[in-house]
């Protein structure tokens, strides 16, 4: 890293699904001010969701605006993008070209990632069972770029498709109005519209079988990215002058080429200090898998070769440091299923009641109950009390390792007692079976060809129960590391405009740079302990077979 005798700063922007945030982080990761504005979403029909890129970017300005007051300009050297997979469609003269159907309002300009109307191309695509499909798991998701802009092809031909000058993942538009220059990024290019990263290039074939290449390829692929560039490389130009008066910063403040909001917080929680390996060392980052856990969870790992895995996205070259190769797992519910499993419970209210009125504090609760349970029940360890109770936690689908939407959840062992001592043991065991599921993608990822993991960092609001963080270091026997900045996302942004201004000679480097240290969390590897999980995890399996096995027999 530069240094120098004064102090000098990064913005990291993070746009979410609903908000907007901007930190202002020193060169050496640490976060100094943090600032959030919400954004808004259409949602006028089921499975439309729709934003507006101006709206967002007014939120974007005004948060950098509020996190750098009071600081010298000339202090901040760089400025970092990540955002939502959502995706941007612009006209000839680069303004908001409207996405709904039912409307002509030009706001309504961005088709918001979790947005479901592209069901039936997503359907279509995967039929062709094209070799671009290997890489993400064997099938698209309808949340993908590609499928969005065949149904705007499709149903909105003459409103959009004829007018359409752009098209961006949400992160490069940020970009794109950041610099006026127009840079796409490959993390968002090869991770959601299936562009060839091994040749640098976008797939004619794969295009063409879809009947998307004519359309497409005018002008040296304009439409959709003629340059596409590593993460965290500076843009030509910096900010220009429009943008910098819009955000309050000097032109020509250097740029980065952005990132996807969950890789940018991969990026963040791989460069944090912790065993094995040493920091910067690729041995190490490609030893650790990061886990972004919120409502739902992300899990994402690198590896120096390429691993193709069933039902696991990837392998993506180059989609979060250059040359290695990203493999993205993921649980469609957690936080929220764990949520939903407590409010559906008929003492939730009386919990409600007596800890605090928020599910935070119940989930306090509900660990020291456990705890207090063990002990009392002359347990060894708190596991031990789901002996007859299992979950098979796919209540919203599985997104890995099976791939399969419409798989649903099961639970073994229930009882008529509605107690909170009831409640706690279905918490636990629903805790349990999250950990097998991500005991499971790891499980796929070796028998696939890739190195053992050997440390788990966490981050979102997950991370901050102590038993869903222990539960995960005792059934993947591994240690798990807890990042002293919780900012990951936003951090993850502020390290690539560090290595977009020059702090940094490489993205990896601003990585083990910036990424600070962590609380470890060691596993329970006694023999006792290890042996309970392979038993329950075996059961664990059986249910999801058991689940196939009723189908096939309801099927006739």
């Amino acid at each position: 890293m530069s240094t120098s005798s004064s102090p000098v700063y990064l913005i990291g922007v993070d746009v979410g699904t609903g908000s907007a945030r901007a930190a202002l982080v020193t060169g050496k990761g640490e976060v100094l001010q943090t600032c959030v504005k919400p954004i808004q979403t259409w949602n006028t029909q089921p499975n439309y969701y729709e934003q507006s890129s101006d709206d967002i970017w007014s939120a974007v300005c005004e948060c950098v605006k509020n996190v750098t007051s009071g600081y010298a300009k000339e202090q901040i050297k760089g400025i970092g993008f990540d955002a939502t997979c959502s995706l941007v469609v612009l006209d000839g003269q680069m303004q908001p070209l409207t996405v709904c159907p039912s409307s002509k309002d030009n706001q309504r300009n961005v088709i918001l990632w979790m947005d479901h109307r592209a069901e039936e191309e997503a359907r279509f695509i995967n039929a062709t069972h094209h070799q671009m499909l290997n890489y993400v798991g064997g099938s698209i998701s309808l949340e993908m770029e590609v499928p969005k802009l065949l149904w705007l092809k499709r149903n909105m031909h003459d409103a959009v498709w004829t007018k359409v000058g752009a098209f961006y993942d949400l992160p490069d538009y940020l970009t794109f109005r950041a610099t006026g220059a127009d840079c796409r990024s490959i993390c968002s290019a090869v991770c959601k519209w299936n562009y060839d990263a091994e040749d640098r290039c976008w797939s004619e074939d794969f295009l063409q079988t879809i009947g998307l290449v004519d359309d497409l390829r005018v002008d040296s692929w304009g439409l959709i990215g003629t340059h596409v560039a590593n993460p965290g490389a500076a843009i030509d130009g910096g900010l220009s002058r429009q943008a910098a008066q819009e955000l309050g910063l000097n032109p020509g403040t250097a740029v980065a080429s952005s990132m996807i909001d969950a890789h940018a917080g991969a990026l963040a929680l791989l460069g944090c200090e912790g065993p094995p390996g040493r920091a910067g060392d690729g041995g190490s980052l490609t030893s650790k898998m990061a886990i972004i856990c919120g409502t739902s969870s992300c899990h994402m790992s690198l590896t120096k070769r390429p691993v193709l895995a069933p039902g696991i996205w990837g392998p993506y070259k180059h989609a979060i440091i250059p040359d290695l190769y990203l493999n993205e797992a993921g649980q469609s519910a957690t936080g929220v299923l764990i949520d939903y499993m407590l409010q559906t419970h008929p003492c939730y209210d009386q919990l409600l009641k007596e800890h605090g009125g928020s599910n935070g504090k119940i989930y306090a609760f509900l660990n020291t109950f456990l705890d207090e349970l063990a002990k009392k029940q002359g347990e060894s360890s708190v596991h031990r009390l789901t002996i007859d109770l299992h979950v098979w936690p796919d209540f919203h689908g599985n997104r890995s390792p099976l791939a399969d939407p419409n798989l649903k959840g099961m639970i073994s062992g229930l009882t008529m007692t509605k107690d909170v001592q009831n409640l706690a043991l279905i918490y636990l065991a629903l805790m349990q079976a999250l950990a097998y599921g991500t005991r499971h993608i790891l499980q796929v990822l070796e028998a696939s060809g890739r190195e053992p993991i050997t440390s788990i960092l966490l981050c979102g609001g997950l991370s901050k129960n102590s038993l869903f963080v222990q539960t995960h270091a005792d059934i993947c026997s591994v240690p798990v590391l807890l990042p002293s900045e919780p900012e990951a996302v936003l951090l993850g942004s502020a390290m690539m405009g560090a290595y977009a201004a020059g702090l940094y000679d490489s993205l990896e480097l601003a990585a083990s740079g910036m990424g600070g240290s962590a609380v470890v969390v060691k596993p329970d590897l006694r023999d006792s302990t290890r042996d309970y999980h392979e038993r329950k995890y075996r059961v664990f399996q059986r249910m999801y077979l058991d689940q196939r096995g009723y189908e096939r027999i309801m099927k006739g």
